[in-house]
């Protein structure tokens, strides 16, 4: 009988082979430590059904290698035995562990994809409010000079003579005599009364033959009225004496005191003071 190891014992491959697989070594690992599935399920958190699957070496209720391998290292540390000899059988068992995914290259992916860019209605609308602004602004600055010139255009036109009743009007400054044209262009037919004041201001009023009344107001210095009636004209003159008097075109030689009120009729004709 020779002592020393025998044929058999230089064979490292037959004793690779006979080794446990993972799940009866894990489960060999919890008995030998006094644990219950249920007590491993505790420490580790893995579900029991997934410890009895283990042990059975069916890892499809893991969910894939990364939460096997997970688990198998959750489990050996549980168990006090060392789990990188368990995980590398793992992944000899079942096509090796996969190439991990170079980060940089999707991270550079990543970042350089351009990001859709959103139109900023806030910073849109701000500028259009800007716009009106400015705008209305101009429109009213501008418009307010032009309104001025306008409204002084106006009230220059608007100092006509009007036949029509009024509280108190502006009247046109006309010169002290009519000229030979106005005073043969009065209608023979009807009674004309023109009225001017020369030297200060007069209240006037003025009614037809109906007693209608045709004007009452002021009559400003240098201002004119002229009334016309196809048959009489009365007239009420505040301040007489300011006021020169034409009728059909010929003026009224009479002149009156100032301040004094007089009451006045003409009609056809040659003037006649009624």
């Amino acid at each position: 009988m020779s002592i020393g190891n025998s044929p058999a014992d230089d064979r490292p491959s037959a004793e690779y082979d006979d080794r446990p697989s993972v799940g009866r070594a894990l489960q060999k690992a919890r008995i030998d430590s006094s644990l219950t599935v249920d007590e491993v399920s505790s420490r580790t958190r893995v579900r029991i059904p997934i410890v009895h699957a283990i042990e059975q070496d069916d890892f499809t209720r893991c969910g894939g290698d990364v939460y096997a391998r997970g688990h198998i290292r959750t489990l050996a540390r549980a168990m006090g035995i060392d789990p990188a000899p368990l995980i590398e059988q793992y992944d000899a068992e079942h096509g090796g562990r996969p190439a991990p995914t170079p980060a940089a290259p999707l991270f550079e992916a990543e970042r350089m994809r351009p990001e859709p860019r959103r139109p900023n209605w806030t910073a849109a609308m701000v500028a259009a409010i800007v716009v009106v602004v400015a705008f209305v602004g101009f429109t009213l600055f501008s418009g307010g000079d032009e309104g001025g010139s306008t409204v002084a255009s106006d009230t220059g036109s608007s100092q006509k003579p009007s036949s029509t009743p009024s509280a108190a009007k502006t009247k046109e400054v006309l010169p002290p005599e009519p000229s030979d044209s106005a005073i043969a262009a009065a209608p023979a037919d009807k009674v004309t009364v023109k009225l001017i004041a020369q030297d200060g201001t007069s209240w006037v009023s003025a009614k037809d033959h109906s007693g209608r009344l045709i004007y009452e107001g002021v009559l400003k210095d240098g201002a004119s009225e002229t009334f016309t009636d196809e048959q009489q004209v009365d007239l009420v003159l505040g301040n007489a004496g300011a006021v020169q008097i034409f009728v059909n075109g010929k003026e009224i030689d009479e002149r009156y005191e100032k301040g004094h009120v007089e009451r006045l009729s003409y009609t056809k004709g040659d003037p006649a003071q009624g």
